[in-house]
C-alpha cells in the first residue's frame, strides 16, 4: 500500500444509486440527493477519513422522514423539557403542603410548650363499654335510677320557720311516708316537691309520735310507689342506698352498708315525745333534710326509714354525718302507716310491764310492776323478774325492751328469757296493743 492514497483506486457510490456526475461533490461537502438537498451528513468526509474500512459499504443509507403537505418537519417534545403543570396538580400540592406545614408547626410548638419531653399516651386501650358503665338494674346507679322517681322533698311551713324532710310515695293515689318529726309543730299541710321539680300541695293524714312516722296525701295521678323489702331479713354487711334532700340537695343518692341491726333508738327533743325504735344502723351518708327518706337494699326495695344520726357536735352547732345512721325498720313503719292511713292513728304494742329507769347489775332489766291482766303476766312474770333477753337479743338497759317491743306487731309471740331470784326461766309472751 506503499504511499498510495487508499482512496484513489475505490469506486465511491451512494448504494442503489447512480455515480456521481463529473465535477462531484468536492472533498468535505456532502452529496446532493434527488432533490438537491443534503441526503445525510456522514457522506461529508467518509472518503477523506483515514481509518475508513475499504471493504466496508460506501455510504450509510438512513431513511428520509415522510414529507408532509406542509413541507415542515413534525415537532418532537422532549421527555425531559419542563412542561406546565395543570390546575389539579397545583391544587393537590398546595394542599399537601399546607397540611404538612401545619402538622411541623403543631408538633414544634406543642414541644416548645411541653419543653422538649416527649408525652405519653395515657390510658389503656378499650373496646366495649364496661359492665358498670352500661347501668345494669342490679349496679348502684340502676338502683338510684329505680328509686329516684319515687323519692319526694317535703317542706313544712311553721310560726318557726320552714322544716325540711324527705319522703316516699307508697300508695299510686298519693299516700306518701315521712317522719314525724318533719311534720311536727306544721299547720297539717306541707308542700310536697317531686323528683322532677314539680311541686303540689299535701295534707297530714295522721302521725305517731312515739314511731316518728306520719303520712301526707297529695291529689296527684301518675305517681311510681316504692317496693317494699323485708326488714327482718336483713343482714349486717348488706349494701344499702339512702335516698333524700341532705342539707335541701334533692335527689340525693349516697351508699353504704347494713352496720348493725336492733340498734335500739331512744330519742327525741326536750319537751317532745319521746321515740322508741330498734333502728337499722348504717355508715351511708346521712344528714339533715335525709330524715323520713328511704333506705332502699340492692334490689331497690325500702328496708327502711332514715331518722336519726349520731354526731360529735356540742350543744347548739349544727349535727352532720359521722358515718352513724339510723333507720326504722320498714316492718314497722309500713305497719304503723297502715294504721294511720286505715283509722288515721297507729297501735302501739306492748308487753304489759312497766320497768326500772336503769339495768340491773350483771345485765338484764328489772320489771317495776306487772299488769294484771296484761300479756306478760298471762305468760307468768311477776314483779321483780328480771328480763335477760327477748327473742335472743341481750337486755342491758330499759331501752332495749321498749324499743324490741315496739319492732313486733300486736299478736307476735315472743320468747322471754328472766331471772326470778337465783332460776332462769323461760316464758312465750304474746304481744297485745295499747288500749289508747
Amino acid at each position: 500500500m506503499g504511499g498510495t492514497d487508499v482512496t484513489d483506486g475505490w469506486d465511491w457510490h451512494q448504494p442503489g444509486g447512480n455515480p456521481p456526475p463529473a465535477g462531484g461533490p468536492a472533498p468535505g461537502q456532502p452529496p446532493q440527493g434527488a432533490g438537491g438537498g443534503t441526503t445525510s451528513p456522514w457522506w461529508s468526509d467518509a472518503l477523506a477519513d483515514p481509518w475508513r474500512d475499504p471493504y466496508a459499504p460506501a455510504a450509510v443509507v438512513v431513511p428520509a422522514a415522510p414529507v408532509t403537505g406542509s413541507g415542515e418537519p413534525e415537532p418532537v417534545t422532549d421527555p425531559d423539557a419542563p412542561t406546565r403543570p395543570g390546575l389539579r396538580q397545583v391544587v393537590l400540592i398546595s394542599l399537601v403542603t399546607a397540611l404538612l406545614a401545619g402538622s411541623l408547626g403543631s408538633a414544634l410548638t406543642y414541644a416548645f410548650l411541653r419543653g422538649g419531653a416527649a408525652v405519653p399516651t395515657l390510658g389503656a386501650q378499650s373496646g366495649q363499654a364496661p359492665a358498670l358503665a352500661q347501668r345494669k338494674p342490679e349496679s348502684l346507679a340502676g338502683v338510684a335510677e329505680k328509686v329516684l322517681p319515687s323519692v319526694v322533698t317535703v317542706r313544712v311551713a311553721s310560726l318557726g320557720g320552714t322544716s325540711e324532710g324527705s319522703g316516699f310515695v307508697v300508695s299510686a293515689d298519693g299516700h306518701i311516708v315521712t317522719n314525724d318529726h318533719v311534720v311536727a309543730g306544721g299547720p297539717g299541710k306541707a308542700t310536697v316537691v317531686f323528683n322532677d321539680g314539680s311541686t303540689a300541695p299535701g295534707t297530714v293524714v295522721g302521725q305517731d309520735p312515739e314511731s316518728d312516722i306520719a303520712v301526707i296525701k297529695v291529689t296527684r295521678s301518675g305517681l311510681k310507689p316504692v317496693e317494699f323489702g323485708d326488714s327482718d331479713a336483713l343482714a349486717v354487711g348488706d349494701p344499702v342506698l339512702a335516698v333524700g334532700s341532705p342539707l335541701s340537695l334533692a335527689n340525693t343518692v349516697t351508699a353504704g352498708i347494713v352496720s348493725a341491726l336492733d340498734r335500739t333508738m331512744m330519742a327525741g327533743e326536750p319537751g317532745g315525745p319521746t321515740r322508741y325504735y330498734a333502728a337499722i344502723q348504717t355508715d351511708a351518708a346521712v344528714n339533715h333534710g335525709n330524715s323520713g327518706g328511704p333506705l332502699v337494699d340492692g334490689a331497690g326495695r325500702v328496708v327502711g326509714v332514715n331518722s336519726t344520726i349520731k354526731s360529735l357536735v356540742a350543744d347548739g352547732q349544727e349535727a352532720g354525718n359521722i358515718g352513724l345512721a339510723f333507720a326504722i325498720p320498714i316492718n314497722q313503719a309500713k305497719r304503723v302507716t297502715e294504721d294511720i292511713i286505715g283509722t288515721g292513728k297507729a297501735r302501739r304494742t306492748v308487753i304489759g310491764a312497766q320497768v326500772g329507769g336503769t339495768g340491773v347489775s350483771g345485765g338484764g332489766v328489772r320489771l317495776n310492776g306487772v299488769e294484771p291482766a296484761g300479756p306478760a303476766a298471762a305468760a307468768g312474770l311477776r314483779t321483780g323478774d328480771v328480763v335477760l333477753r327477748l327473742d335472743g337479743h341481750p337486755m342491758n338497759d330499759p331501752t332495749d325492751l321498749v324499743a324490741l317491743v315496739r319492732k313486733y306487731a300486736p299478736g307476735s309471740v315472743v320468747r322471754v328469757e328472766y331471772r326470778r331470784g337465783s332460776n332462769r326461766q323461760n316464758a312465750s309472751v304474746t304481744l297485745a296493743a295499747d288500749a289508747k
